[in-house]
């Protein structure tokens, strides 16, 4: 099937996304910065279960690092074929209490790291005239949320990232991607108390939070070679919240 490197894939939407692509025959390429046991864990499973992976740690908001990454995909499997921008990071905070170094940090983590994944994956891609890009935004990139401007500005910067670079490697047989979750079961959320996690599960139609399944699947979907015409994109699934 080829190679997939997912950033930010020792938990969450990113570790089941690592292990559906294991599941459907890529070699993948776990990356983590700083939750080695849960990377590890996971490399042993897919391994365990017949797959091949290899866990890598890199702060992907550094070039240098997210050339490393690169170095030891292509040192194991070759050529990345597919590339899934998943790290990222969140905080609610009042837009007056944001600091300047949690403006940063934000952007660093969620924009900065798109573009040093991208520039890193897209030398080999346009040299094989194939390659798919999906970015992992949030609703909250698309609509706005209060109390999360500098988390909803970055995750709208790669939604607006996604369409001009898709627009630009398009000629070369590269799409690029980008969905937006709604609200997801992962560690990311657990500092929601009951009552608003209740009150989140009303707000959406479909009467529950998503899984980490759910947009690994969307994933999976987006980086089949049969989705070809599908690029500049950006997919909901937020079980009808937005």
């Amino acid at each position: 099937m080829g190679t997939v490197i997912v950033t930010g894939s020792a938990r969450g939407i990113g570790a089941a996304t690592a292990a559906l692509f294991a599941d459907i025959g890529y070699n993948v390429v776990i990356n983590y910065n700083t939750s080695e046991a849960e990377a590890l864990a996971l490399c042993e499973k897919i391994t365990a279960n017949g797959g091949r992976a290899i866990a890598v740690q890199a702060d992907v908001s550094k070039m240098s690092e997210a050339k490393h990454l690169f170095v030891e995909a292509k040192k194991a499997f070759g050529a990345v074929d597919v590339l899934v921008n998943n790290a990222g990071i969140a905080q609610q905070k009042l837009f007056t209490d944001i600091t300047e170094d949690d403006y940063d940090r934000m952007f660093d983590c969620n924009v900065k790291s798109v573009f040093n994944c991208c520039q890193c994956a897209l030398p080999d891609m346009i040299h094989n005239k194939y390659g798919r890009i999906i970015n992992v935004s949030s609703m909250w990139g698309v609509v706005g949320a209060s109390c999360e401007v500098h988390y909803s500005a970055s995750k709208a910067a790669v939604i607006g990232m996604t369409k001009a670079l898709a627009r630009e490697v398009a000629p070369s047989g590269i799409t690029v991607n980008c969905i937006a979750p709604g609200v997801i079961d992962t560690p990311m959320n657990k500092g929601f108390d009951e009552e608003t996690i209740t009150a989140l599960k009303e707000e959406t139609p479909v009467g529950r939070l998503g899984t980490p399944e759910d947009i690994a699947r969307a994933i999976a979907f987006l980086a089949d070679k049969n989705s070809g015409f599908i690029t500049g994109q950006t997919l909901g699934i937020d079980g009808g919240f937005i």
